[in-house]
């Protein structure tokens, strides 16, 4: 009578998890791209969105949104509806004034409990645009950055590598500063203006590279 046959593994199964290399191109970022609109629950009272919540304009008089716990009450703020996490890259155009006086951030969901602005705590970090005054903010400790006046600016987010790094976007993808840190809860997009009639708005991408119209 033969013997049936077992085969034994030697050697448990290894998941190897290769890591992606750092995108260069716009093509590469736009592979992480990540829809972004915001929360009518988190905007400052003076925030109009537009655009199917893409768009933010900064208004004199104040909008009327009911009221909420987690809406921000200081210095004309709003956050994204939509969590971030793992690696995530959006892009932000401006209005109005052209970006004068418009802060890029990204944040904690608490950061409603600071009362204090973007940048300005431990718990969100901010990209100050302004011409010839380009400035990184974090827990209140404010960074120079020298360089050229820009009219969009891509976020690029590697949330487990804990690098947020933001960009010129044009022909090229032109480094404008990068943060190493790290991320101990999930983040938000957020945005600030400063001025009244500035804008900003949240561009849909897809891998074309093309923005997506919002009529």
């Amino acid at each position: 009578i033969s013997s049936p046959l077992i085969f034994v593994h030697l050697f448990p199964e290894v998941d190897v998890l290769l890591s992606e290399p750092e995108p260069r191109t716009r093509d590469d970022f736009l592979r992480y791209s990540q829809e972004i609109t915001l929360d009518p629950n988190t905007a400052q009272m003076n925030l109009l969105l537009s655009e199917g919540n893409r768009k933010v304009t900064l208004m004199k008089q104040s909008q009327f949104y009911p009221d909420h716990p987690e809406r921000l009450s200081v210095k004309f703020q709003v956050l994204s509806k939509q969590s971030l996490s793992r690696r995530c890259y959006w892009e932000v155009q401006w209005g109005g004034r052209g970006g004068r006086g418009s802060y890029v951030a990204v944040a904690y969901k608490d950061v409603y409990k600071t009362d204090s602005v973007f940048g300005q705590n431990d718990t969100s970090w901010s990209l100050f645009c302004c011409p010839n005054n380009h400035q990184f903010w974090y827990n209140n400790i404010r960074t120079p950055i020298p360089g050229s006046e820009f009219s969009r600016v891509g976020v690029y987010l590697d949330q487990p590598a804990g690098t947020l790094s933001f960009y010129n976007v044009s022909e090229s993808m032109i480094l404008i500063h990068r943060v190493q840190t790290s991320f101990t809860q999930p983040l938000y997009a957020g945005i600030q203006l400063w001025f009244m009639g500035n804008s900003l708005t949240h561009l849909g991408l897809h891998q074309s590279g093309k923005s997506i119209a919002k009529k």
